[in-house]
């Protein structure tokens, strides 16, 4: 196993990696440089695991430490008066789609729905949600004791 370890460190010192903080200023490449990675390694994982982060090709996700960020790409058609989105902890829903069609994304962490800011540009829905914190303190729960040994 070690020898593949290797094997990958020698590959990735060849690769003129961006440095530092740059990687995180290009999700694009983060995205992309990970899908490599998942399908020659591990084809058959790969697609279950990536669909996770990318549902359909007009749909992205990118997180910060304490934001959600999704990208959908809405259709020319859309008519901006009955186009509407509602927010979920776990999903999206746009509506007013053309046909009548409605999209429903699974989101890949929990969020506030009340936090959240959505914006088009170049008919690409951007939507910006709070990430809702994981609970970190321990609650004290009561123990019940019954007779007997």
């Amino acid at each position: 196993m070690d020898n593949k370890w290797d094997e990958l460190e020698r590959w990735l010192d060849g690769q003129r990696l961006p440095k530092g903080f740059d990687v995180m200023k290009e999700p694009d490449w983060v995205e992309k440089f990970v899908r490599k990675m998942m399908t020659k390694s591990l084809p058959a994982a790969a697609n279950s695991i990536l669909d996770q982060t990318e549902g359909d090709e007009g749909i992205s996700f990118f997180e910060t430490h304490h934001f959600l960020l999704v990208k959908f790409h809405l259709p020319r058609e859309v008519n901006r008066e009955t186009l509407r989105l509602y927010v979920r902890d776990d999903r999206l829903r746009i509506e007013g789609l053309p046909n009548q069609q409605k999209e429903i994304i699974k989101l890949p962490k929990l969020v506030k729905p009340t936090i959240c800011q959505a914006v088009v540009k170049n008919y690409i829905l951007q939507v910006k949600l709070r990430k809702r914190p994981r609970a970190g303190a321990y609650h004290e729960a009561d123990i019940r004791w019954l007779k007997g040994r």
